[in-house]
């Protein structure tokens, strides 16, 4: 049997590498094809290092030539990885802190501040010291959550400068403006002082040593988080979604917000929130209220790691509600659930950090209590 490579071509010209719109011949991915009976080797050129869209192309040229051409070829991929240089990102590196992830969602309600929450606690059950910016001026939720509403930050003294000392809970370091304004007050604010009250809260603060930052931006693309990328070297985003359609394409633009080329922030991947919902009374039934899989298929398609999906679970909420994050309920099915969705973000946090040039101090060097990841 011999393989006819124009054969070959026409049948790679209908996959493309996810996140691309082009077909893998078109786009010069598939550098060149060369066939010696019924073997083939194929030379593929990739310009991400992320190993997840390596192994789905391989898979879908096997996969492929196999269906198209021949089921007995004998398939050799050569995969070269060429990165291009990227321009720095922007922003001033906060000293002490070495990862700073920013947690969005395209659109509101869709629990992006419960799941900040209960990543936060989860990292610090993990060792890591943590500390959260609530970046949603207009509707801080953070002293809620982590049952600090009337605590006030206190000033003290670093090297000779005045500096806000964060709140402090469940080991998480935490500044929000809701610690600055009364709960029934409306923040209402232009972007300019919005953006200048977040800085204070970025510079103005005593964080100390941190492992990890996480912002929890607003919903939308809008001007804080033009502030926030423009003000910090953010490490990576990680989206929150829930499955349906009308969430999903909000969550899309907020991908592409990131990864666009002004501010080039990668994406560490999608969470997807309200996945399912399982009733006390019968836990092996999964109802999919919003949709199944929705999230989960957007990162295939987007070409960006899926980081888990997180049920509708009533305990989450009350949790929240009553100031102490539901990850901390040791034991359950919940803190298992947010146990595997955090090693994931640390996962690929130390992925990016080995695969693309540092923003300023991100390295982690320490992965205590995260045995999904090798030290």
């Amino acid at each position: 049997m011999k393989l006819d490579r124009k054969e070959i071509l026409k049948a790679l010209e209908t996959i493309t590498i996810a996140g691309e719109g082009k077909n893998m011949v078109e786009s010069g991915a598939i550098t060149n094809v060369i066939t010696f009976g019924d073997e083939v080797v194929v030379d593929l050129v990739l310009h991400t290092p992320a190993m997840h869209i390596k192994k789905r192309a391989e898979d879908d040229i096997k996969k492929t030539i196999l269906e198209k051409v021949s089921a007995e070829a004998k398939v050799k991929i050569n995969t070269k990885v060429e990165v291009a240089d990227k321009p720095e990102i922007k922003g001033k590196s906060i000293p002490g802190i070495k990862n700073i992830i920013a947690v969005a969602s395209g659109k509101g309600g869709v629990g992006k501040s419960t799941v900040t929450a209960n990543l936060a606690v989860t990292l610090a059950k993990m060792g890591f010291s943590v500390g959260v910016l609530d970046a949603d001026i207009y509707g801080p939720s953070m002293p809620i959550m982590f049952d600090v509403e009337s605590e006030k930050p206190i000033s003290v003294t670093v090297d000779g400068k005045s500096k806000m000392k964060p709140i402090e809970s469940y080991e998480v370091k935490i500044l929000s403006i809701g610690f600055f304004t009364s709960p029934s007050q409306a923040v209402i604010w232009r972007g300019p002082m919005a953006s200048k009250a977040l800085n204070q809260m970025i510079f103005d603060a005593d964080w100390g040593e941190l492992d990890f930052m996480l912002l929890d931006l607003p919903p939308g693309t809008g001007d804080i988080h033009l502030s926030i990328v423009q003000s910090l070297p953010i490490t990576g985003a990680v989206v929150v979604s829930t499955p349906q359609a009308v969430a999903l394409a909000d969550a899309k633009k907020g991908v592409s917000m990131f990864l666009s080329e002004a501010i080039n922030v990668p994406v560490l991947g999608i969470i997807e929130n309200m996945a399912y919902f399982t009733p006390a009374e019968l836990p092996d039934n999964k109802y999919y209220i919003f949709g199944q899989e929705g999230a989960k298929n957007l990162a295939d398609d987007l070409g960006v790691p899926f980081l888990g999906e997180i049920p509708i679970v009533q305990s989450i909420r009350e949790a929240g509600d009553y100031g102490r994050p539901a990850a901390m309920q040791i034991a359950s099915p919940v803190e298992n659930i947010f146990d595997e969705v955090t090693r994931n973000v640390v996962r690929e946090v130390v992925a990016r950090n080995e695969s693309l040039p540092p923003t300023e101090a991100v390295k982690i060097t320490t992965m205590a209590g995260c045995s999904a990841v090798k030290k």
